[in-house]
């Protein structure tokens, strides 16, 4: 499976850039994934619904994530509760080779991955699905993974119970990719280095000037 390298703007989800930009702080101070008590983004739990926590084991020559809470609106999505099961053993067979490259790859790489699938509601209704996945370090191995999974429907409203369960149709990937460019956040207002900005007033000519930025 083939991944395109990505910049955080590759995300569409507000909610999911916020995350995605509490975790870019976290790695701009080592240059290196985050641990998992590192992180703790603004309202986070107005997240929790659409949130799956993961341990990672390396034990085995292909890493095994085992889900250790589940929100709501996934449960629906798939159709029952997962937590303490392997993921792979969660989604099943036929899904498993479209779930677990991603993971995969999340864990190789030790990046945030991001995906887009198109897939069908039980009335034929297609929806996005959006999946963000981040990846945190003990011992510089990944030993956590968190998901944040969201949906939409341009069509408006869509029935989520068994959504990735509910039909014959598999889920159609749209998009793949790692985020492993413009690895930092920069706050809302902050002028960046040797930016340069013009300034002006009604009685004459603007005045251009470069901010050079102090560290």
């Amino acid at each position: 499976m083939d991944f395109a390298s990505a910049a955080p703007s590759v995300v569409k989800s507000i909610k999911q850039r916020d995350l995605l930009n509490a975790w870019l702080r976290l790695y701009a101070r080592h240059q290196a994934a985050p641990a998992i008590w590192e992180y703790q983004p603004a309202r986070l739990e107005e997240e929790l619904s659409d949130l799956i926590y993961y341990t990672v084991d390396h034990s085995t020559p292909t890493p095994r994530l085992t889900i250790q809470s589940e929100g709501t609106r996934i449960s629906r999505a798939y159709g029952h509760t997962g937590k303490g099961i392997l993921l792979e053993d969660y989604v099943g067979p036929r899904l498993a080779p479209f779930v677990m490259p991603v993971y995969h790859e999340c864990i190789m790489r030790g990046l945030p991955v991001y995906s887009v699938a198109d897939v069908d509601d039980i009335y034929g209704r297609v929806v996005a699905y959006e999946r963000l996945l981040l990846p945190f370090l003990t011992d510089d191995k990944v030993s956590h993974v968190i998901a944040s999974l969201k949906t939409f429907c341009e069509d408006g409203g869509f029935e989520i119970k068994n959504l990735l369960r509910g039909n014959d149709a598999l889920p159609r990937p749209k998009l793949r990719t790692v985020i492993d460019r413009d690895l930092f956040h920069r706050a809302p207002g902050r002028i960046a280095s040797a930016e340069i900005v013009e300034f002006a007033d009604q009685s004459g000519p603007g005045v251009t000037a470069e901010i050079i930025e102090l560290n």
